[in-house]
């Protein structure tokens, strides 16, 4: 198969914001027609299947109700327009079928989103096609779907910064390897996070279970969704245990990331014991899985963008410290290995500043692995 080169520009189907719909159309109409220009599979008689792998959203890794659109919207599109295309669903059955792995994010640019797209030769492994478009704000709800909503962490880590890195590949280059390597293994990720979306919560915990015993399965979607799954069917041991698993893992990877909601403007948690019920024992197991490691720790506060940038880094660091004294009391040893640290609106993820639960990733508290005695 014949590519073009690593050079190529990338595309961009539309310079001027379109409406979301339209965009969508765009980029997906481009990414096609790029498609028959470089390989020529349009142009072939029989038929071609493309396997689509869920749309996210690139700052959270997130998929939300515009990303659900983005993928339905595409499929539609291309069931009309490309008749010799295929668009199979994101199984493992289906990856052994296709030829083509289509890939796409939604980015935050400003008072826009840019919709990127990329097409993945599955036995090579390099993009041959890859488009983008600017969609208006305006329709575009980043809502997550329960399963991100409930999560008590940030879904990110290298699989997913994978996944969002193959999407804007230029064409010629290869996929990312690490989100590669794991795709049949995400497929059923894909089958679990979707029974659990259902409120199918213990078929989802079974279908986490059989990921997780997959070689590539130690992965953050899978843990998160162990814990939600054990949480939802009442299971109070086996969630602090999962719960402590994630906090494990967060640690070795160095990316910890949890959705403590306070109060607006204050210290307090938020009062719903629904969402804050859970708080004294995410915090014991971080203080217990810290204290095992023997690490430590800058506690990392953050807030949405409402407010001036002084009050924002003030009760950010407020915030870190009412989480540095609560593991302090869990656990004295970690009193001397972490350090409040306020980083205000400086490093939001969402950056909306609709203070809900679109933008509960921005109003997290982080922690850092760090140097001892520094």
């Amino acid at each position: 198969m014949t590519v073009a080169g690593c050079g190529t520009p990338k595309p961009v189907a539309s310079k001027e914001p379109l409406p979301f719909d339209q965009a969508i159309t765009a980029a997906t109409d481009s990414l096609f027609q790029q498609s028959q220009d470089a390989t020529g599979f349009m142009a072939r008689r029989s038929k071609q299947t493309v396997v689509l792998d869920p749309t996210l959203d690139a700052a959270s890794g997130q998929q939300t109700a515009a990303t659900q659109r983005l993928d339905r919207t595409m499929a539609e599109r291309v069931a009309r327009t490309f008749e010799q295309i295929d668009v199979l669903a994101f199984e493992a059955s289906s990856l052994t079928r296709a030829q083509y792995l289509l890939v796409g994010t939604l980015v935050r640019v400003q008072n826009t989103y840019r919709i990127d797209l990329a097409l993945v030769d599955i036995k090579g492994g390099a993009v041959v096609a890859q488009s983008s478009a600017i969609a208006s704000k305006e329709g575009v709800d980043m809502s997550p779907l329960p399963f991100y909503r409930d999560s008590p962490v940030l879904i990110k880590d290298k699989v997913t910064d994978g996944y969002v890195r193959t999407s804007g590949t230029p064409i010629g280059q290869k996929a990312d390897a690490t989100y590669m390597e794991r795709i049949a293994t995400a497929t059923v990720i894909n089958d679990a996070t979707t029974l659990y979306n259902a409120a199918r919560y213990r078929e989802a915990l079974g279908q986490y279970r059989s990921a997780l015993a997959t070689p590539a399965g130690d992965q953050i979607r899978v843990l998160t969704g162990i814990y939600l799954s054990v949480s939802k069917l009442g299971l109070t041991a086996e969630a602090e245990e999962a719960f402590g698993r994630l906090v494990a893992y967060g640690i070795a990877t160095n990316q910890l990331g949890v959705k403590f909601l306070f109060n607006p403007g204050s210290t307090e948690f938020w009062v719903d014991p629904k969402v804050s019920g859970a708080y004294a024992m995410w915090l014991r197991q971080i203080a217990r899985q810290a204290s095992r490691t023997k690490v430590c720790m800058d506690i990392l506060g953050h807030t949405s963008k409402t407010g001036t940038e002084d009050a924002n880094e003030t009760l950010s660091i407020r915030r870190a410290a009412v989480i540095k004294q609560r593991i302090g009391a869990d656990s004295a040893d970690m009193v001397k290995r972490t350090r409040a640290v306020g980083m205000g609106s400086k490093q939001n993820i969402v950056g909306s500043g609709t203070d809900d639960v679109v933008d509960a990733p921005d109003r997290r508290v982080e922690f850092s692995i760090v140097e001892c005695g520094k």
